[in-house]
């Protein structure tokens, strides 16, 4: 039986990229984005180019190329080098131009900045196409790792146990030098000591950078890289960036990267997403990681609503019952326990001090007590203090975790909205992109390569809301790129601000030209 044979390679044939590429390919998205940018306005390098002197590629062209890549998780520039020879799509989209790799991975390493005001101005269109509502976000976490290794990456225990070891080996070498006659034998000791002194100098001078710093970590191959938790226990040194999505069609509208769990992200990231969208009534959707009273009591003072999983509450080991079954009356000011009796506080607010090394949040509260503690048949069930009795502190943040609470525990449905809203990009982006680790080096680099990446999900999130060709067709009908324009002309305290959503210095400018 005859196998199906391909033309020979020596035969000459007609052939054009335009007919290579498909009408609904994503590559075509990607021409019709980057086309309706502004480059200058974003300050991307080599956007302006002199006369004289060798030419420089066009900023277009490589940022097409690294939107192609992430989008097919394709992130070395080496891979994309190799890309831009081999790929029809590819080729298409650069129209033939060969970058070395060098050229590919400055152009990323250059422009972080203006790849995170892509993505905010995109957001902004998103809103102002009706894509994004901006009443209900949700905000999430993921780990991406770091190009540091472990062993490079210190704490203060962990230094301190270095130290230990080579003390200790000095020690044995110290002791084989007084023991040792033959001269070839102690110069070979004398080099090992050495080499284990210089060690403990390297590390006593990172204890010292620790130290002064006050950070917790130190990386020595990337200085803002930290060890995280990336899944099932499982810890490495990396990132930990937090996202925030709208309801509507799931489209991320805010990132940045905190530290090494979500404790103190809810509130700065809640207000990022309302100040960009320009949200009046904002509702945020989070997991208990981010259930602090400290961020809860920040949002309610901004006005935004939060519907955060409340945490379980931590029964001390010398208590019996649980928080939960004390009472609290607002009208008197007191709790009942369960069995009955009220609970007083004497008015006086205390502080609580950090418990943990290295945290530098803390608050007030007040604690409630009662002397029936005394003659009561179960305080033995209730607690092990039989001199005091059982005591609850009550935080001044108390009501508003409770409101939160309350909120969660009446609307279990909407509160379930949050995984549809913000679980399925990372596997989209992790599984599907392969974005698991990163490139860059340094948290500004860190974000630029962040914003490459969430632009790219919107684009293919896009693709799925409206299809390539109603996508391509309303961004080549874009005043996206007209707008950063007319900004350059006008005064920009007057028509434009970094903070004023699009649609809003549209209504201004058309106002102006009436």
């Amino acid at each position: 039986m005859n196998h199906i044979h391909g033309n020979d390679r020596n035969q000459i044939a007609m052939l054009s990229l335009e007919g290579c590429v498909a009408a609904d390919s994503f590559v075509r998205v990607i021409d019709a984005f980057v086309d309706a940018i502004d480059q200058k306005s974003f300050g991307f390098t080599n956007a302006t180019v002199r006369e004289e002197g060798r030419p420089a590629f066009d900023p277009a062209d490589m940022l097409k190329l690294y939107l192609y890549g992430y989008r097919y998780g394709i992130r070395s520039s080496r891979k994309l080098q190799r890309e831009a020879r081999s790929n029809l799509e590819a080729m298409w989209l650069l129209k033939g131009l060969h970058p070395h790799y060098k050229t590919i991975a400055n152009f990323r390493k250059d422009n972080s900045k203006a790849f995170r005001d892509v993505f905010r101005k995109f957001v902004l269109l998103l809103k102002e196409w009706d894509l994004i509502e901006g009443k209900t976000v949700a905000i999430d976490s993921f780990k991406i790792r770091a190009s540091n290794s472990l062993k490079n990456n210190f704490n203060d225990k962990k230094l301190e146990q270095k130290i230990q070891y080579i003390d200790q080996q000095i020690e044995q070498y110290q002791a084989q030098l007084d023991s040792c006659d033959k001269e070839e034998e102690r110069e070979q000791i004398e080099n090992a000591l050495s080499e284990r002194e210089q060690q403990k100098v390297e590390y006593q001078n990172l204890q010292q950078q620790l130290h002064e710093s006050g950070e917790q970590q130190i990386s020595t191959t990337d200085p803002d890289a930290r060890s995280v938790v990336l899944h099932r226990n499982i810890v490495n040194v990396g990132y930990n960036i937090q996202a925030v999505s709208d309801e509507k069609h799931k489209l991320l509208v805010a990132f940045d990267t905190g530290t090494v769990n979500d404790t103190h992200c809810l509130a700065p990231m809640a207000l990022q997403t309302r100040e960009l969208l320009d949200s009046k009534e904002l509702k945020v959707l989070a997991d208990k990681g981010y259930h602090t009273g400290q961020q809860l009591s920040e949002c309610a003072a901004n006005d935004i609503t939060t519907f955060v999983s409340p945490k379980a509450p931590s029964a001390p080991a010398d208590s019996g019952y649980p928080v939960t079954d004390f009472t609290y009356n607002p009208e008197t000011d007191t709790y009942t326990c369960p069995q009955g009796h009220q609970m007083h506080s004497n008015g006086k607010w205390y502080t609580h001090s950090p418990s943990r090394k290295g945290r530098t949040d803390s608050h007030k509260f007040r604690r409630f007590l009662t002397p029936a503690c005394k003659t009561c048949p179960v305080t033995g069930e209730c607690t092990k203090s039989q001199k005091n009795g059982r005591a609850i502190d009550r935080s001044e943040y108390a009501d508003v975790v409770e409101a939160n609470n309350k909120r969660v525990t009446e609307n279990p449905d909407y509160y379930r909205k949050r995984q549809q809203i913000t679980e399925h990009m990372f596997g989209t982006m992790k599984r599907h992109m392969g974005y698991t680790h990163t490139n860059m080096r340094g948290k500004e680099k860190i974000l630029g390569e962040v914003g490459l990446m969430f632009t790219v999900y919107n684009l293919v999130r896009c693709c799925t809301v409206l299809g390539v060709p109603e996508l391509i067709k309303v961004l080549k009908k874009s005043s996206f790129g007209l707008f950063l324009a007319i900004k350059r002309l006008f005064a920009p305290p007057l028509f434009f601000q970094a903070k004023m959503p699009v649609h809003i210095f549209h209504n201004n400018l058309c106002a102006l030209c009436a």
